[in-house]
């Protein structure tokens, strides 16, 4: 049995974040280098308008003990993000092309959003993409653009 069936909810769904936030270090990791953006230590953060929805959308929507208010939402967003970060889209001009190449390569479901991010972070001319999802971003390595986890990072440059 893999150890992703082992770790399954009885609902047969996929594990859920918890499960990976403890495999990847979670939410201390991600606060080491909160801090250290919030402290000036790393250079130029960036990321895409639509990591600020999706914040948005999982903050307000969370179990009720978790659960940011959409006014609460909104001000961690503007502090914490918008103060702090280049935030970046896709060019109008590149959306159809965009959308067009994610058709030729038969990307699906959510896979669209990660190669929406993807596609913004290689226009920004990024050299590195931080995040969880590994595996959903590795093409990028053959565009010249560093892909690692929160945890790979946080042992690179801390």
């Amino acid at each position: 049995m893999s150890s992703e069936a082992r770790e399954r909810p009885r609902s047969g769904g996929p594990p859920g974040r918890k499960a990976a936030r403890r495999r990847s270090g979670g939410t201390a990791v991600d606060a080491a280098i909160m801090a250290a953006i919030a402290g000036g230590h790393i250079r130029r953060p960036h990321t895409a308008w639509h990591c600020c929805l999706e914040f948005y959308a999982v903050a307000t929507r969370l179990p009720e003990e978790l659960r940011l208010s959409p006014s609460d939402a909104c001000r961690l967003i503007e502090e914490e993000i918008l103060a702090r970060f280049e935030i970046r889209e896709l060019p109008a001009d590149q959306r159809r092309a965009f959308l067009q190449a994610a058709a030729g390569d038969r990307v699906v479901g959510g896979r669209m959003y990660d190669a929406h991010i993807a596609e913004i972070a290689r226009l920004a001319r990024a050299p590195m993409v931080v995040t969880d999802n590994v595996r959903h971003f590795a093409a990028l390595r053959g565009r010249g653009v560093d892909v690692m986890s929160a945890t790979q990072f946080a042992a690179a440059h801390f």
